[in-house]
Order: C-alpha cells, then structure tokens, then sequence
C-alpha cells in the first residue's frame, strides 16, 4: 500500500518529533482517518523525502517521529520555465498542475492581447496562491520533493524583459527550426500563447528579445495541452525522459 505523501511547510531537517501544521492533520486525520501506528511521507521543497510515523492523535493535532530521510534525486537536469498565458478557470489550473507533473521548475502566468482573462491586484494574489496550492498537489502526487515557483501575473512584455535561459522557445506553428539543430541547453523558456494565439506583433517581439519560434507538429493544440507535449519533448531530448 502506498504511504501517503503530504507537503509540510515547515523545517524538517534534523527532527525527531514533529506535530503537523493543521492543514495536514485535518487531511491525514479527518479525512484519510490514519490513526496511531500509520506512516506517512513528508517534503516541505527542500529536496528530501522524509518517512514519519504518528505516534499521537487527537481531535487537536497529529504528532509525528520522523523516522528516516531520503535523498532521491526527481528533479530533470534541464529546468523549463513556461510563460503560460492566461486562460480561464480549470484550464489555467490544468496547465499548472501538468507542467509540474512534467517537471517544470517555474511557471509565469502572463497577460497577452488575446487573454480574456481580467485580475483586478487583489484577485491576482488570490489566483497565484491557488495556482501555487495547485502545483503542491501536484508535487504530492507526482513525488517531486522540490516545489516550482509560480511567479506573479505579468504583462508579456515584462516576463520577455526579464526571463534568463539558455535556449529561449516560443510555440508558432510557421517557421519553426528542427530541435535537434540547438546546442543541448541547461535551461528552457518557453512561451504559450492563449486560446487565440499570440499575435504577429506579440511573436514578433518575443523574437527580438532572443526566442526562437517552435512547432509541435501540424496539429493545433489546445493552451492547457501544449505545456505538457513541449515538456515531454524537451525532457526527453535533454532532460530525463531519455
């Protein structure tokens, strides 16, 4: 049976004895009803799994010896960086949870000309805490150990001024170059378009600030789709899917 695997934000190095946040113990307790004597897998991003057994519950709290640490390497060499536009609802939460299961080290949630996604500042925060509980899950179930980091909302404009990699991609079906033609990179950006598309002006300007167009075939995939296939292919050209 699978021992069930909560993210705990907390230090965990060097413990003994742990009580759990509230939010595990309430998941642990309450809902998965583990009692006395049940392990369970903890990580709070620091790279380590650690295995922990309850040795006290109540309606209170959950306390737990931690009983082993384990150091298992999950994480791809090549770390991607998605500027994911924004779209509606589940489909943004999709695109999140997927790209995190795919090993995506950070995501950056943009505004474009044909985003008809509107955040007012207070929403903005809302939504990039969800995006980032969505991603935790993710973690959870796919046992990833270090979490990816969910930027802030931003322009386009913006995430092009700032975004750092060696090889710089943006998803454009017209006048892509074959993949294997790059020098395998230690680092990936790479630029999703909304439901609409990126307009010629938007592609165009991603062009003058170092990315090249990339093409996943003659197929038009959806924006909560395409995430997942340009993971895979670039993990297993340079990453760990090989």
């Amino acid at each position: 049976m699978r021992v069930p695997r909560f993210f705990e934000d907390q230090p965990l190095a060097g413990l003994q004895q742990l009580t759990l946040s509230d939010k595990v113990a309430q998941h642990a307790g309450k809902v998965l009803r583990m009692r006395e004597g049940d392990r369970l897998s903890l990580f709070n991003g620091d790279g380590c799994d650690y295995l922990a057994e309850i040795t006290q519950l109540d309606k209170r709290q959950i306390q737990v010896q931690l009983l082993e640490t384990q150091q298992t390497v999950r994480e791809s060499p090549l770390q991607i960086e998605i500027g994911q536009a924004l779209s509606r609802g589940e489909r943004m939460d999709y695109a999140v949870q997927k790209a995190t299961e795919m090993g995506c080290h950070r995501i950056a949630p943009l505004f474009t000309e044909r985003c008809e996604v509107r955040l007012s500042s207070e929403r903005q925060d809302k939504r990039q805490r969800h995006w980032q509980q969505v991603a935790t899950s993710a973690c959870e179930q796919s046992l990833r150990n270090c979490l990816p980091e969910i930027l802030p909302p931003q322009t386009l404009e913006d995430w092009l001024n700032n975004c750092q990699a060696d090889l710089k991609l943006v998803l454009h079906p017209h006048q892509a170059a074959a993949l294997s033609g790059y020098q395998p990179p230690r680092s990936v950006a790479l630029l999703i378009g909304p439901e609409g598309g990126l307009t010629d002006d938007e592609v165009a300007l991603a062009k003058t600030k170092g990315f090249h167009p990339l093409s996943l075939g003659p197929r038009v995939m959806r924006t909560e789709t395409a995430p997942v296939a340009a993971c895979a292919v670039l993990h297993y050209l340079w990453g760990d899917l090989n």
